[in-house]
């Protein structure tokens, strides 16, 4: 006899990562209905972002030049006002939170990437959100040369879009060495495969995750 679970109140926070280019954005609309099959109620946001004074954040962020360090201390600024105004008052209500990025793309972008000391990121992780985590991550993951390809058929890129090989190398390299670090929260996408074999993929591992988190 097939068991139904009772999802009505799911309170999980799922993150996706990865590089510019890897395609996680196409597959996150995928996770969403498929959540929502299981009758579970869940919002999707994303980072830098997610508020108003997010999204102003974002924009500076995304598009003005400024100092590695400040981006990074403006990144947890705006994190901290996502984490207040959006995703701890979504789980107390027990709604699944979908984010398109959080912290672990600081330690990629900034950390690998602008070379802030990892032990600086961690301070502001500490600070920021002690009792946050993600239950769930999902890294997808593919080659640089074709991530680069997919970004060059986009008519508008951002500054960090725009950067060299070397810096998207360092920012890939800290997500595997973070998805190694914490393997029971990271599951890691081929992201150089079909969308079908993608969302096969997105669907064991959430069927899993479920599994594992049944009511």
């Amino acid at each position: 006899m097939k068991i139904k679970y009772n999802y009505q109140f799911f309170s999980k926070f799922i993150t996706f990562e990865g590089i510019d280019g890897s395609g996680k954005s196409t597959h996150i609309k995928y996770i969403i209905k498929l959540l929502k099959t299981f009758n579970i109620n869940v919002i999707f946001t994303r980072e830098p972002g997610g508020t108003p004074l997010g999204e102003i954040l974002r924009n500076l962020l995304l598009h003005k030049p400024m100092h590695p360090e400040t981006e990074t201390l403006l990144m947890f600024a705006a994190r901290r006002e996502h984490i207040a105004k959006v995703i701890k008052p979504a789980l107390k209500k027990g709604i699944c939170v979908i984010s398109d990025r959080f912290t672990d793309s600081s330690f990629a972008y900034q950390g690998g990437g602008r070379k802030i000391l990892r032990n600086k990121i961690k301070i502001l992780e500490k600070w920021v959100h002690p009792d946050i985590k993600p239950d769930l991550t999902l890294l997808f993951d593919l080659p640089l040369e074709i991530a680069k390809k997919r970004l060059s058929i986009t008519k508008s890129l951002d500054k960090f879009e725009v950067k060299k090989n070397d810096f998207f190398n360092s920012v890939r390299t800290e997500y595997l060495r973070l998805a190694k670090k914490f393997p029971i929260r990271f599951r890691i996408i081929n992201s150089n495969e079909s969308i079908i074999k993608i969302e096969n993929q997105l669907k064991k591992f959430l069927l899993s995750f479920l599994h594992k988190n049944n009511i």
